[in-house]
């Protein structure tokens, strides 16, 4: 997001964390309560362009929303989609982004709530891994088709891989994102809930691919040479893929640090061929 979205967005990020204060809010029934918003403003495009028209004063597209949510969904729900329409977005798109963000946000806190957010983190990260190197999988969890019984097939998968095995919020979150991608990839989708979820925690995420498994003093080394270099603490997820040789591969976000054998040896044959 850019301007006037990324602002509003933020706004939106500290209002939520007001409520998350509050201990008698429902922090997974308010997440439900997004992601259901989140799937109307999806479908009724003219809706949304409404409530993001900025020739439209904040007040009435606020009242707009009372009218339509009031009810429907709980008056946390209610009050922070008002606050989050009184505020100017650059494009309509932007405050459906938005609210499905605050939804995940939600359900990350409920797992904070319950000191289960470091498994959660951990959990994504790995059926992330899983689903990268099984094709059929991904491409069952990938499908795009948005009839009904496509969209259970897809949830029903969810449940029949980590449903006994997962945190309720990792399934609730992985569900969400196979229902309804929006346009995103699978893995584009899970490498955002990782980021958001280490970002509960005020870290950022290092994916760190290594030929074998690093111990716990090469991942404590690592982790401090990375907070130093990033001015940040860094979650590191670890995996192992004997494709590399040796060495280590850091992935921050679109920057990658590759010190790994194979690298190495592709720079000398491109060397050479040319």
């Amino acid at each position: 997001m850019i301007g006037a979205s990324r602002e509003a967005l933020e706004s939106a990020r500290e209002r939520l964390d007001a409520l998350a204060d509050n201990t008698s809010t429902d922090a997974a029934a308010l997440a439900a309560d997004l992601a259901r918003v989140t799937g109307l403003l999806d479908r009724e495009t003219a809706l949304r362009r409404v409530l993001t028209d900025p020739a439209q004063s904040g007040e009435r597209k606020a009242e707009l929303v009372g009218r339509l949510l009031t009810g429907q969904v709980s008056g946390e729900a209610v009050d922070l989609l008002s606050g989050m329409v009184r505020s100017r977005w650059s494009a309509s798109r932007d405050l459906v982004d938005a609210v499905e963000e605050l939804a995940d946000s939600a359900d990350l806190i409920a797992a904070e709530r319950t000191g289960t957010l470091d498994a959660v983190e951990d959990e994504l990260f790995r059926f992330g891994r899983i689903v990268a190197t099984a094709p059929r999988l991904r491409a069952a969890l990938a499908d795009k088709r948005d009839g009904a019984s496509a969209v259970a097939a897809r949830a029903g998968l969810v449940r029949d891989l980590i449903g006994d095995r997962a945190d309720e919020v990792t399934v609730r979150l992985v569900t969400r994102l196979v229902e309804r991608p929006r346009g995103r990839s699978l893995d584009a989708g899970i490498d955002a809930l990782c980021t958001l979820a280490a970002a509960r925690r005020d870290r950022s995420v290092a994916v760190v691919t290594s030929a074998v498994p690093l111990s716990d003093r090469q991942r404590q080394r690592l982790g401090d040479a990375l907070a130093r270099l990033y001015g940040r603490q860094i979650q590191l997820n670890l995996d192992v893929d004997p494709a590399v040789i040796g060495g280590i591969s850091v992935r921050i976000g679109d920057e990658v640090i590759n010190g790994t054998v194979a690298e190495r040896l592709d720079e000398v044959g491109r060397r050479m061929a040319g």
